[in-house]
């Protein structure tokens, strides 16, 4: 999106840039006191977004959609690894028994491999729009991929909702969407939630075996001092954490829409959020630098302890 307008022992490292922040919280939840680490690394992202868990690398993955790279955390060494990019790219995403990926560029969807380098190009679901271009995703519990589109101008409705199956055909499963994000998952996968940013809504839908939507209905609306919602992860107690572009956080949210606790970060436009690690109970977080040049830490990729483990995510069955 651009949206212009100690816990866990070593967990977080020792020795690394840390920085105290207090959650903020509702109702009958405590206030709850964390810690952000900074990840070190040369770049900054212009837009960091999509982070996703390789549990077979040991390493998280995330793009910079405006930098058009690809970047990759390794859990072990802590190096970051970039690939550059011919065009704009919204997200990527594994494969089941496959080393290569589905990603998602201004141009349509594609494969990506990284080793050898090579991008095959799948399709574009778009051709008629070409202001669009994709922004988000993640996969279901049946492992089919769900995407949005946005107007890179930000301005119009021109985007959509996508579902992505095996066999790489694809529908459009909604419509009408300024900056469509998010995408995330009850724990059960009969609901998928779904985000206009610009708007600053996030939409609901039942989703019944055959993975097909039902109803569109409001599950929550972004307060103007949250920012704007952006990524969304789901945890394994179905709390719902979304990144507040603008919001300098992460939030929880519960299944009922009523927020749990935040945790501040050190930059204020908070891109998206993925439980990691053998247990999945670290969070990893990206950020923006664009238009925010002036905040040291935009645009970096941070940890955070959620205090919480994350559900998992399965790859892309195709």
């Amino acid at each position: 999106m651009n949206l212009r307008k100690q816990n866990a022992g070593s967990t977080l490292g020792k020795g690394r840039p840390r920085f105290p922040h207090m959650s903020e919280a509702t109702g009958s939840e405590a206030n709850i006191s964390t810690f952000v680490r900074v990840i070190p690394r040369e770049n900054r992202d212009i837009l960091g977004e999509g982070p996703i868990w390789s549990s077979r690398r040991n390493a998280i993955l995330w793009v910079d959609i405006l930098g058009q790279r690809v970047n990759c955390l390794s859990l072990q060494s802590e190096q970051v690894t970039t690939w550059h990019m011919p065009e704009p790219i919204g997200w990527i995403i594994e494969r089941e028994g496959r080393d290569d990926f589905i990603i998602g560029l201004k141009s349509g969807f594609a494969t990506l491999s990284l080793d050898p380098f090579s991008i095959v190009p799948i399709g574009n679901p778009e051709p008629d729009r070409a202001r669009n271009r994709l922004n988000d995703a993640k996969t279901d519990s049946a492992g089919n991929i769900w995407a949005g589109s946005m107007d890179h101008g930000e301005t119009e409705p021109s985007g959509a909702l996508y579902r992505v199956d095996p066999d790489l055909s694809w529908s459009r499963q909604d419509d009408g969407y300024v900056v469509a994000n998010g995408p995330t998952f009850s724990l059960d996968g009969t609901t998928i939630y779904h985000t206009d940013s610009a708007r600053r809504t996030v939409f609901a839908f039942d989703l019944n075996e055959s993975r097909e939507l039902g109803a569109k209905r409001l599950f929550l609306q972004f307060e103007q001092e949250w920012g704007y919602p952006d990524g969304m992860a789901t945890d394994a107690n179905g709390g719902i954490w979304i990144a507040h572009w603008g919001g300098s956080r992460v939030s929880r949210f519960l299944p009922d829409g009523r927020m749990d606790r935040s945790i501040g970060l050190p930059a204020s436009k908070i891109t998206s959020c993925v439980f990691a690690g053998p247990n999945l109970d670290r969070m990893f977080v990206t950020s923006a630098s664009i238009e925010s040049e002036e905040e040291p830490h935009a645009g970096g990729l941070f940890e955070v302890d959620p205090k919480v483990s994350g559900a998992p995510l399965l790859p892309f069955a195709g």
